[in-house]
C-alpha cells in the first residue's frame, strides 16, 4: 500500500464532494417574473456562477469576483479576479458594482447571491471615510495576529458598506436567494463571507473590542463610529430582509463524510475528529501526534481552520504546512504514521501549494538535506521545508473551498 497515494485519494474525495458543478444545481430557485441578477463572491465564485449558467432556464446577467487565478470561463456572467487574502482595488471595484446593480432591482426581480470562502477579502467596500489602504491594514493586522475567522469577520463587516446584510438591504424589495459553500467552523451564515445578505447579530461594541484584543490600529473615523454605534450592521428582524432565503449547498462536514466513506470502503477504521477544529496550527500538530501514538490502526480525519500567529518575521507557509511540520516534529519518526493536510481551495495561506504529506522518514530525510525541522518550525518556514523534501501537494485552484482537510493514517 502506498500510504501517500491513499491519503491523497482521501483529500481528492473531500474536494470532489464540494464541487460547485454538483452541489449548486439542485438548489437553484425558480426564475422570477422579472430579471435575474447573479452576484458571486469567493474562491468558488466563478465555478458557482458557471454552474448556474449551465442550469438556468432563462435569461441571467451578473458579476462574479474571485481570487487571482481562480476564474473559469462564463458566457453571461462577468468574472473579475481580485486580491486575497489582502483586498485590492479590483475587489473594491467589484463591491461597488455589486451595490450599484442591487439597488436597481425591483419587486419582480431576483438577486441570486453565490458566496464562498474568501468573499470577505475579495468583496471590499470601505465605509465612507475609510480608504482601501485602511482596510488592507486592518486585514493584515488580523491575519498576522492569528485571529479566528468569526472575530476577523465581525470587525471587517462593521467597516464595510456591503457586508453584514447590507447587500440584501440594498436589493430590497427584490427577492434575494443565497447559495453558500461554507468554509467556517459552525457554518454560520453571518460569518461565511461576512454575511452580505443575512442579518448580523454582532455589534459595533464587539467589533471595537476585537480591534483592541488584537491591537489593530483603527483610523480615527472608524474608532469614533464604532464607539458611537454609527456603523451598525443590518440586524435580525430588519424589514428589508423579509424576502431573503439562504441555503448552504456544501459544508466541511460533507467533505469529511465523503472522505470517511472512501476510507471505510478501503476497510480502514475511521475516527472523525470534527470539522470545526481551530487554534494554533503548531499546537494542533502536537495534539494530533499524541492521538496518533495512542490510536489503533486506522485513519483520523478532521477539518476546521487552524491559524498561525506571526510572532516574528518568518518564512512562507500556511496553517496546513505549519501543522504538518509541527506534527512531524512531535511524532519524531514514530513508525507507521503518515499524514496529509491541505486547504481544500488549493492554496494554503499564501503558499503555492495546497499542503503536504509526511511519513515516518520525514525528519530523517530533512536532516540528510541539511534542514533543522525545529528551527524551521520556529521560523514559520514550513513551505521551504516541504518544498526541499518534494512533499508538497500542488493542485492549483480547486474552484471550491470547504476549509482545511487533515488525515492521519496509522498502520
Amino acid at each position: 500500500m502506498d500510504e501517500r497515494v491513499l491519503l491523497r485519494g482521501l483529500f481528492d474525495t473531500a474536494v470532489a464532494a464540494a464541487d460547485p458543478a454538483h452541489v449548486v444545481p439542485p438548489h437553484l430557485p425558480a426564475p422570477p417574473p422579472g430579471r435575474t441578477l447573479v452576484l458571486a463572491a469567493g474562491k468558488a465564485a466563478a465555478a458557482m456562477a458557471r454552474a448556474v449558467e449551465q442550469n438556468w432556464p432563462g435569461a441571467i446577467e451578473g458579476i462574479a469576483v474571485t481570487r487571482y487565478g481562480h476564474g473559469v470561463e462564463c458566457q453571461r456572467i462577468e468574472v473579475v479576479e481580485a486580491g486575497h487574502p489582502l483586498p485590492d482595488a479590483a475587489g473594491q471595484g467589484a463591491a461597488s458594482r455589486f451595490l450599484s446593480a442591487a439597488v436597481r432591482l425591483g419587486p419582480d426581480d431576483l438577486l441570486l447571491f453565490l458566496v464562498s470562502g474568501g468573499a470577505s477579502a475579495l468583496l471590499v467596500g470601505p465605509q465612507p471615510g475609510l480608504s482601501l489602504p485602511d482596510k488592507q491594514a486592518v486585514n493584515r493586522a488580523l491575519l498576522e495576529a492569528g485571529a479566528p475567522i468569526a472575530e476577523m469577520n465581525c470587525l471587517r463587516k462593521h467597516l464595510s458598506a456591503i457586508k453584514g446584510g447590507r447587500l440584501a438591504a440594498a436589493a430590497a424589495p427584490a427577492r434575494v436567494v443565497t447559495l453558500a459553500i461554507s468554509d467556517v467552523p459552525g457554518d454560520d451564515p453571518a460569518v461565511i463571507g461576512s454575511g452580505p445578505t443575512v442579518p448580523d447579530p454582532t455589534t459595533c461594541a464587539e467589533a471595537l473590542a476585537i480591534a483592541g484584543q488584537y491591537q489593530v490600529v483603527l483610523p480615527e473615523i472608524a474608532r469614533r463610529a464604532l464607539e458611537q454605534g454609527g456603523w451598525e450592521t443590518v440586524k435580525p428582524g430588519d424589514p428589508r430582509l423579509v424576502r431573503t432565503g439562504y441555503t448552504i449547498v456544501a459544508r466541511p462536514s460533507d467533505a469529511l463524510a465523503a472522505a470517511a466513506a472512501r476510507a471505510r470502503a478501503l476497510n480502514l477504521n475511521v475516527m472523525n475528529l470534527g470539522d470545526d477544529l481551530q487554534g494554533e496550527a503548531c499546537d494542533l500538530g502536537v495534539m494530533h501526534a499524541g492521538l496518533a501514538r495512542q490510536h489503533a490502526p486506522g485513519v483520523l480525519i478532521s477539518g476546521g481552520e487552524a491559524t498561525v500567529t506571526l510572532d516574528a518575521p518568518g518564512g512562507t507557509g500556511g496553517p496546513n504546512l505549519e501543522y504538518l511540520l509541527s506534527l512531524a516534529v512531535a511524532l519524531d519518526g514514530a513508525p507507521n504514521v503518515h499524514a496529509i493536510a491541505c486547504d481544500t481551495d488549493g492554496i494554503d495561506g499564501s503558499a503555492a501549494a495546497a499542503g503536504a504529506t509526511i511519513g515516518p522518514d520525514t525528519l530523517a530525510r530533512a536532516r540528510a538535506a541539511g534542514m533543522d525541522a525545529r528551527a524551521m518550525l520556529a521560523g514559520h518556514d514550513s513551505y521551504e521545508f516541504f518544498r526541499r523534501l518534494e512533499d508538497l501537494v500542488v493542485t492549483g485552484p480547486t474552484w471550491t473551498n470547504v476549509n482545511d482537510f487533515r488525515a492521519l493514517l496509522i498502520g
